[in-house]
């Protein structure tokens, strides 16, 4: 053979050799790709029915009609009623009391979240329940549970509420511990329950420590509001944890959620939310509604002043992107 077309013939058997190893490469990252979408799709499956199984376990509508499911699917801001309660904690398992209350208004298109506490002790008239008005906002979840908090929150304000989430905060221990635990960063310096916290540093808590860190009540100069301010501060912490896909492949994680908690979004509301609101997250604005002790025939009643309550319905009104409106004095 003379040298040229040994030459040609050397060139091409390098070149099928070159193209059958890009081909086995090639085959090798596509079975790679196989492999990884099956074992996406088993997680994602997992996933799925994990969230399934959690979300069906805490579905409990409120029995009050909502526009929800119409603000969902135009992705129109939602104000949904956070609510805590305290049972199961140091044995308490009586229906009790929502010892935290927030509204959420949730806002996608702005990228903002406005979260407002009420405090618990605030004065209000139960609109079904006028025998025993005026009375504590936190005794409307112990007349007519999730219902009656609703509306009167609703009737106070004059603001609409899409949804409400419940949950046991004395629960919550668990479900922190079985997600590993919460990085939060303390706003005052304080020792409850045999813990150290200093302003300004950031702890990752267990639920022993966070469940704590969200108690302690008498040694903040802010007494109640500094309570709720940190238990928003834990519930944040979890919400954000919550989101990841480490939680949702978690199922212990999610049945201590759903045993610990209540709310009227079904599993279709929440992927919408999951899907069209997190750019919501990107803003968070805290506010609370400010009030002043006074006795009322011998009770403790938070009076928040109506220009205070009028600021605070403006407020989530034009979160909501909704007109505000004059609040008169006899709600």
């Amino acid at each position: 053979m003379d040298p040229e077309k040994r030459q040609h013939h050397h060139h091409h058997q390098h070149h099928h050799r070159r193209h059958h190893r890009y081909k086995i490469i090639m085959r090798v990252i596509w079975s790679l790709i196989g492999l990884l979408v099956l074992v996406a799709l088993f997680f994602a499956g997992i996933a799925w029915r994990n969230v399934r199984n959690a979300t069906s376990t805490m579905y409990s509508p409120s029995g009050i009609k909502t526009g929800l499911d119409k603000k969902l699917k135009s992705e129109r801001p939602i104000n949904v009623l956070l609510l805590g309660t305290d049972t199961g904690a140091l044995g308490r398992s009586y229906k009790g009391r929502t010892d935290t209350i927030m509204m959420m208004t949730v806002n996608p298109k702005r990228e903002k979240t406005t979260i407002v506490s009420l405090p618990r002790d605030m004065q209000v008239n139960l609109p079904d329940f006028v025998d025993e008005s005026p009375s504590k906002i936190n005794a409307a979840y112990t007349y007519g549970g999730v219902k009656e908090t609703i509306k009167t929150v609703n009737k106070y304000f004059q603001v609409p509420i899409d949804g409400y989430l419940l949950v046991n905060m004395g629960g919550l221990e668990k479900s922190i511990d079985q997600i590993g635990g919460v990085d939060v960063t303390s706003p005052l310096t304080f020792d409850y329950e045999g813990y150290h916290f200093t302003k300004g540093t950031t702890y990752h808590m267990n639920g022993k420590k966070a469940l704590a860190f969200s108690r302690m009540r008498y040694d903040d100069p802010e007494g109640d509001y500094g309570r709720q301010k940190r238990q928003r501060l834990i519930i944040m912490a979890l919400l954000k944890e919550t989101a990841s896909y480490k939680a949702v492949l978690n199922q212990d994680f999610l049945n201590s959620i759903a045993n610990e908690a209540q709310t009227d979004f079904s599993l279709k509301d929440m992927t919408k939310l999951a899907l069209n609101y997190r750019d919501a997250a990107k803003t968070v604005k805290s506010d609370h509604a400010q009030g002043h002790g006074q006795s009322v025939d011998g009770v403790a009643f938070e009076v928040v002043p109506s220009e205070e309550r009028q600021r605070v319905s403006n407020e989530i009104r034009t979160a909501l992107g909704l007109k505000t409106v004059n609040l008169t004095e006899n709600d």
